[in-house]
């Protein structure tokens, strides 16, 4: 191991909430005989704006600050001052202080924040969010949640704690769609559901002109060339606890998805939105097994060009009682579609039309009828073929709606109105829902980087593979390091 990185594991992460509590002055997050109580959230005084900070803002983290106009906008940060986005994000919130470093921030304006949203590269969610809860802080974190296994239950479980609320930002299950589908299931209309066909063209995606073009690289064999960093830029908060590697602009601002040491992939990108209304509408948990079926462009450097994952779900009960059976789930990635099903072929007869898969989006298999979404974000599930979905909608025979929709379907707005009510539940994506969710995610990205089929044990944390174990918390550069963060570079 090098001396620049330092391995952890889920007692290091638990040992340094009480260090990093007492460097901060904060009470500690600890149990046991001296343990005091953690830090709780100011509450938001009737008719109060909430104050927001945002930490990334130069890529989403400019249309998630944005969404927050109607609160008090409080502080900027981003490492990189340069960037279009953030200019337009000064202009917009003049009186807000501006930041490229977020312990800076979070220290120097602690008593002035309520919600701090992140949106940085995925290896740098965990640090801003981590230290922002430990200081009472409401967050709303960028998918995936984060890179790893084991920062994603550490935030849980501070969480918890310090009775923060909570949001992930996939979207999509603030919508219609996911809890359409998951009515249709509730009420039999599909029947059994055990095998879900999901994915996507990414890292590749079609442009204006409906040609595919290479949204970020995977499958590199090499590091690309370096270059000299833009005036404003910060490049060790931009590697912050990644190896220490020069500066590339095919990298930074936005490439970086792709590499091991700052992303999670196409899995990263874009499961977090396609499997989102599988896994909340099938309820199902932690996977027995993952198992990388495919590979194409594997490396040690990036992610590779393509993938298929398959993800194992045992037999299970629902929240309602009813017992659900065992589920398989693949995943298909950098333009691996699933085979089309015979809901797709033309039948003149019924009027149906010929259809093609979309470049992304997911297929319900069940015993009784078949799902079909072309979107990322499930936004407009159909029964096919066609005329199945006519059949059922003008025979009266879909269910009334019985999940609680979301105004505008904005999660934004559903994170602000859980922090007014004080209650984290409100948010449909806190992270009692979306840390399970995200660990599944990270898992199928191991798969990817370990190859092979692999066991889950969730209440452990643990898999059959020593190198897929490794995996499961990060490690961190010199300066870097948990213990480093309260304090590091903040003067």
């Amino acid at each position: 191991m090098s001396k620049l990185t330092s391995p952890l594991n889920r007692r290091d992460f638990i040992e340094f909430s009480a260090m990093a509590a007492a460097m901060l002055g904060l009470s500690s997050c600890t149990t046991g005989p001296s343990a005091r109580m953690p830090r709780k959230p100011r509450p938001i005084a009737p008719g109060a704006k909430i104050r927001v900070a945002q930490v990334g803002c130069g890529g989403k983290g400019f249309s998630d600050i944005m969404a927050h106009q109607d609160e008090e906008v409080v502080a900027i940060c981003d490492i990189d001052h340069t960037r279009p986005n953030v200019k337009k994000l000064f202009e917009t919130f003049p009186k807000a202080k501006r930041y490229r470093d977020f312990r800076k921030m979070l220290v120097e304006m602690d008593d002035q924040i309520d919600a701090v949203g992140v949106a940085t590269p995925d290896h740098m969610h965990f640090l801003p969010a981590y230290m922002a809860i430990m200081m009472g802080k409401h967050v709303y974190v960028q998918k995936p949640l984060t890179q790893t296994v084991g920062e994603a239950r550490e935030l849980l479980r501070l969480a918890r704690l310090n009775g923060v609320c909570t949001q992930m930002g996939n979207q999509g299950h603030a919508g219609e769609g996911i809890r359409l589908v998951r009515e249709w299931f509730d009420a039999g209309l599909l029947g059994e559901v055990r095998n879900i066909e999901i994915w996507t063209n990414r890292s590749a995606a079609p442009g204006p002109d409906g040609k595919i073009r290479v949204v970020w690289p995977q499958g590199l064999s090499e590091w690309p060339k370096g270059g000299t960093p833009p005036e404003g830029y910060d490049h060790n908060l931009f590697l912050g606890r990644a190896p220490d590697r020069p500066y590339s602009p095919e990298i930074h601002p936005f490439k970086w998805r792709g590499y091991f040491d700052y992303g999670c992939g196409a899995l990263g990108d874009m499961a977090c939105h396609l499997m989102d209304a599988a896994y909340w509408g099938l309820e199902l948990g932690a996977p027995a097994t993952v198992e990388l079926k495919k590979i194409i462009g594997k490396n040690k450097i990036t992610f590779p060009t393509s993938a298929v994952v398959e993800f194992q779900f045992p037999q299970r009960k629902s929240a309602k009682g009813a017992t659900l059976p065992p589920v398989k789930l693949t995943w298909g990635e950098g333009g691996i579609k699933p085979a089309k099903p015979k809901e797709f072929s033309a039948n003149a007869a019924k009027g149906d039309q010929a259809r093609e898969l979309a470049h992304g989006g997911q297929l319900w298999l069940g015993s009784k009828g078949v799902v079909y979404d072309g979107n990322d974000y499930c936004n407009s599930p159909r029964f096919v073929p066609e005329s199945k979905h006519k059949e059922l909608a003008e025979g009266s025979k879909f269910p009334p709606k019985t999940y609680k929709r979301v105004p505008n379907n904005n999660p934004h707005k559903e994170w602000t109105a859980a922090i007014r009510a004080n209650n984290p539940l409100e948010a449909g994506s806190n992270f009692e829902y979306s840390v399970p969710f995200t660990e599944m995610v990270c898992l199928g990205v191991i798969s990817t980087a370990v190859g092979g089929k692999f066991t889950w044990d969730a209440a452990a944390m643990k898999t059959n593979l020593p190198e897929a174990d490794a995996l499961l918390y990060p490690t961190y550069r010199k300066g870097w390091r948990m213990e480093d963060i309260p304090t590091g570079v903040i003067a």
